[in-house]
């Protein structure tokens, strides 16, 4: 679905140089692998120790979102895609003494998927101002669940390796093999009793829409379960992230809805959650594409904690994000990280990346400031009429091979799961679900780590 045009603010971006490109993606590599000294690397006209291809041509000298379908090749045990593949049928690596040639540009490739470009120069926007998941190379070529740039990392790493003498090691999270970042988005708290009593209403059933509604008057509505949720996920060693959103009611007549509670009404329950678990800011409807309002959200949630938006944690409400927009206001706000950046349509890799990195601002052609904890699993994804639709019983095996691909380069897992999804009463994607997939976590002894946690760990 594309928007009209006024409702996008035009493209503002200037060339992106392959020096840029190639020193943007090393930043990530180096953190990836805690590499604090490298042999030269680049295209063929600098002479390094490790060479790459140029393939990009005149690609980013444009404002195309989608570069030329990629090549397939093997690496690893797995056919991968290869963007700016100037000689498909050639060698992927080949290495002689004290040196190593990489045919594929998989530094213009890393860089393509990791900076966003795709979705900063497409015009497609869904019902609610998102770069759909449809309009995406990773739904276009089925590789939404691989995160290939760690993939092309990887080809980078045995190269370096090879110069080096010296191996590179995927970085750990406290002696632990990957970190799982569990986080909540507290929209509803009073609203488990709706939906039944619309059915009931339909169906004409008085009696149960009577029941309904005296359950509602009369005890704890079943999304009212803070503490519960807490309980739950400390019952695993670990602390989780709860999202707040401080705007209540609808954003706009007939629109979606903001939180069904008010925030000041319970903050000694929040400053109560705090003590043990992570508070952060899901920013309301709109406030991705309106700084004052996001500075006014940022500025009274700090207020209300006692701290500095530099330590707070985002993600906006219904995953909205405007490429062109959004990351500046981060940028001006000095929020620590935010956490929105996941398709909602399918679980993932949105930047085809596993770990924790820094969006590329195409208007100072360099890193903007914050730190992206990219969105992995949402629950709503698994089972609703737009999205999956997955059984209970498929959900783990489903989700299973992504979270093997996030162990094996020692990523973060970032899993969404709604307050309202505690609730007995689900029991599609409800906490049976969840229980099943934190018990996989555990079983592979996943570091479960705030967001705050992993930032003081990730140096960019």
């Amino acid at each position: 679905m594309s928007l009209p045009h006024e409702r996008l603010i035009p493209i503002t971006a200037t060339p992106v140089t392959a020096a840029t490109r190639l020193a943007y993606v090393l930043q990530h590599f180096r953190a990836a692998y805690a590499a604090e000294e490298l042999p030269s690397i680049g295209y063929a006209d600098a002479q390094p120790l490790v060479t790459v291809a140029d393939g990009a041509a005149d690609f980013f000298e444009g404002a195309q979102p989608y570069p030329p379908e990629p090549s397939r090749r093997e690496w690893q045990g797995r056919q991968l895609p290869f963007f700016f593949d100037p000689n498909p049928a050639g060698p992927l690596l080949t290495r002689s003494p004290g040196r190593a040639e990489i045919h594929v540009d998989v530094v213009s490739a890393a860089f393509y998927l990791l900076s966003g470009w795709q979705e900063y120069f497409s015009e497609e926007r869904d019902q609610h101002g998102r770069f759909p998941y449809s309009a995406s190379v990773q739904q276009r070529y089925g590789f939404v669940a691989v995160p290939v740039v760690n993939y092309y990392f990887d080809v980078l790493r045995t190269a370096v390796e090879h110069v080096t003498g010296r191996p590179l090691h995927p970085r750990h999270w406290n002696g632990t093999p990957f970190a799982t970042f569990v986080t909540h988005d507290i929209d509803n708290l009073y609203s488990a009793w709706k939906e039944p009593a619309k059915q009931a209403l339909r169906r004409r059933d008085w009696l149960g829409f009577g029941r309904q509604l005296w359950r509602h008057l009369a005890r704890p509505d079943a999304w009212d379960n803070l503490e519960l949720v807490q309980q739950t996920v400390a019952s695993y060693g670990a602390a989780s992230t709860f999202f707040f959103i401080l705007n209540h009611g609808r954003s706009a007549e007939n629109g979606p809805s903001n939180a069904d509670y008010r925030f000041h009404q319970l903050l000694p329950r929040i400053r109560q959650l705090g003590s043990t678990s992570e508070i952060g800011l899901h920013g309301s409807l709109g406030s991705g594409r309106n700084s004052q309002q996001l500075w006014a959200e940022a500025d009274t949630l700090s207020r209300d904690l006692a701290t500095q938006p530099t330590a707070l944690g985002l993600r906006f409400h219904y995953l909205q994000w405007e490429p062109r927009i959004t990351p500046e206001h981060l940028d001006d706000l000095g929020i620590l990280y935010d956490s929105t950046l996941g398709f909602a349509e399918h679980f993932g890799f949105r930047h085809s990346y596993c770990l924790p990195f820094q969006p590329f601002n195409f208007r100072s052609l360099a890193p903007h400031s914050f730190l992206e904890l990219p969105l992995n699993l949402m629950d709503a994804t698994l089972h609703h009429p737009r999205y999956l639709q997955l059984a209970p019983d498929e959900i783990l095996p489903a989700v299973e091979p992504m979270l093997q691909e996030i162990e094996r380069f020692g990523g973060v897992f970032t899993l969404l799961w709604h307050n309202e999804n505690f609730d007995p009463a689900n029991t599609t994607n409800g906490p049976r679900e969840f229980h099943r997939i934190m018990a996989y976590l555990r079983s592979r002894q996943t570091a479960f780590l705030t967001g705050r946690a992993i930032c003081e760990m990730v140096k960019l």
